[in-house]
């Protein structure tokens, strides 16, 4: 490709590299290579349970760091909430084609169905008191004017908002929205000694305003009783975006001549982590929130989790520390390699044990100098996402790693069969230590493996476009980190994918 001077001003501005350009279209011509996979993580087998009987004390270690303000949440907060109205929406935009069936309340058509299950159980949404002049639309079926009213810019405009600012729960005397239920979640687990919770939420630049007003709003409901938050937002760089081109793998242009770009996904949210200079991060996907009657699981599991990654990183520093003193006796090697094994799941090359001291001191030190994640893991209940697996890497070596059906090879009956095979569900439920042994922070662009990612087609003015996401942010963005799995109970995860996914016990009001 050549770059014309008005491409590398560009270029330049974006902050974006030809190089990085040139290998992005290298990706769109010869596509991502596929994982492979080994076997699914299973318990025992690359996936853990924690022993009942190290709770109180994990627990214990885990709210020593959190009153020190080590602790803080990162909340991916971006995503619009168009897929949440998926359904609404498509009936509201043909909604003369699908009058009969709506008026009738009998139709298999699943959008249809969909549209029917939400206005029947309207009065039972967080959000349904905001909606002018409901009971009467209900009386009089005007099923469209509700749908007007929810999703366009004439009402709620939820159509047009991030989950973040959609009302999720209702309570005795208010309601709250997704981004709110996270600050309360914050309050309770994630406090210093000074009752201060660190919170980070990416936002994108249109909302950052709303963002700002909703907080300030819910500021007094909780912080004269609760503590008191430190609040901070980040928006996806535009050094991240990737190019788009078209079905002949050419760059796409806008009307001005300016090459197009599109943002790359989750994963290039690891520059915003990255720049957090975290100790010990949760981080957790936006629609995953409970009411509070609910809650007392999903904070009991976090501070558990983050107790068990606490102890292993203080274990991975001890160890550190002696290896770069040269204070290592061939025991304590011994004991760091069946630690690195056992505890965590970290492979060695064949005929580790016949190499002299110094040299397996050197892969013991290279295998332990990196960011630690420890994810929790739910029971497959047939939710669509990635899974926990063993991998082949290009070098022979097996590794952890969350696997999305969209990086395996489905034409291969032996790698669907695994993929079908597993146990277990990532529900998006991390805690990370991204400090080294010093105590300053990893550049975590250096665990990522660039060869992950994927390809999709959308559309530009009409037309069928190629666009690239980078690595997702738990996936290929966190490669090479120490990857630790930990079961959790099921009721940990409570995702919204869909709007009547709020209608489910766990988001409705105590009985």
């Amino acid at each position: 490709m050549t770059f014309s001077a008005q491409d590398l001003r560009q270029l330049s501005e974006l902050g974006i590299s030809k190089e990085k350009v040139l290998s992005q279209i290298k990706f769109f011509k010869n596509g991502f290579p596929f994982v492979t996979l080994v076997r699914p993580c299973t318990i025992g087998d690359g996936l853990l349970t924690i022993d009942p009987q190290q709770f109180d004390s994990l627990i214990v270690l885990f709210n020593q760091a959190a009153s020190c303000g080590r602790v803080m949440k990162f909340v991916p907060a971006s995503g619009a909430a168009t897929r949440m109205f998926h359904s609404l929406t498509t009936v509201y935009n043909h909604y003369k084609q699908f009058r009969e069936s709506l008026i009738g309340e009998k139709t298999d058509n699943p959008d249809v169905h969909a549209c029917l299950v939400f206005i029947q159980n309207i009065d039972k949404f967080a959000f349904h008191e905001d909606i002018r002049n409901l009971k009467q639309l209900v009386n009089e079926k005007r099923y469209d004017e509700i749908m007007r009213l929810t999703l366009t810019e004439i009402g709620l405009n939820y159509n047009a908002l991030p989950k973040a600012l959609i009302k999720f729960h209702r309570y005795q005397d208010h309601s709250r929205t997704a981004l709110e239920e996270h600050l309360v979640e914050a309050l309770s687990y994630a406090r210093d000694a000074q009752q201060t919770a660190r919170i980070h939420f990416t936002i994108s630049s249109e909302h950052r305003d709303l963002c700002n007003a909703l907080i300030q709003s819910v500021l007094p409901r909780h912080e004269k009783t609760n503590g008191k938050w430190e609040i901070t937002f980040s928006e996806q760089k535009k050094s991240t975006d990737t190019i788009a081109v078209d079905m002949q793998d050419e760059p796409v242009r806008s009307e001005d001549g300016n090459l197009y770009f599109r943002p790359a996904g989750h994963g290039a949210l690891l520059e915003n982590l990255n720049d957090l200079n975290g100790d010990i991060v949760f981080i957790k996907n936006i629609d995953n929130v409970v009411p509070d009657h609910l809650k007392e699981a999903t904070y009991f599991y976090k501070k558990l989790l983050g107790g068990y990654l606490i102890q292993l990183q203080n274990q991975v520093f001890h160890y550190l520390q002696k290896i770069s003193l040269n204070n290592f006796s061939e025991a304590e090697i011994n004991d760091a390699f069946v630690f690195a094994q056992k505890k965590l799941s970290i492979p060695f090359p064949e005929g580790f044990a016949k190499l002299p001291p110094g040299k397996q001191s050197e892969i013991l030190f290279d295998k332990l100098d990196r960011p630690i994640r420890l994810c929790g893991m739910v029971k497959n209940q047939g939710e669509p996402g990635g899974g926990p697996f063993w991998i082949r890497e290009k070098n022979g070596a097996v590794s952890l790693q969350i696997v999305e059906k969209t990086q395996i090879d489905v034409q291969s009956e032996e790698q669907k069969r695994i993929m079908e095979s597993s146990t277990h569900f990532n529900p998006v439920d991390l805690v990370c230590g991204i400090h080294d042994y010093r105590g300053g922070n990893f550049d975590l662009r250096q665990f990522a493996d660039p060869e992950t990612g994927f390809i999709s087609i959308k559309s530009k003015d009409g037309k069928p476009i190629k666009a690239m996401e980078l690595p997702g942010l738990w996936n290929g963005a966190m490669a090479h980190w120490i990857t630790i799995f930990v079961e959790v109970p099921l009721t940990t995860f409570n995702p919204v994918k869909t709007v009547n996914d709020l209608l489910r016990p766990e988001h409705q009001q105590k009985p």
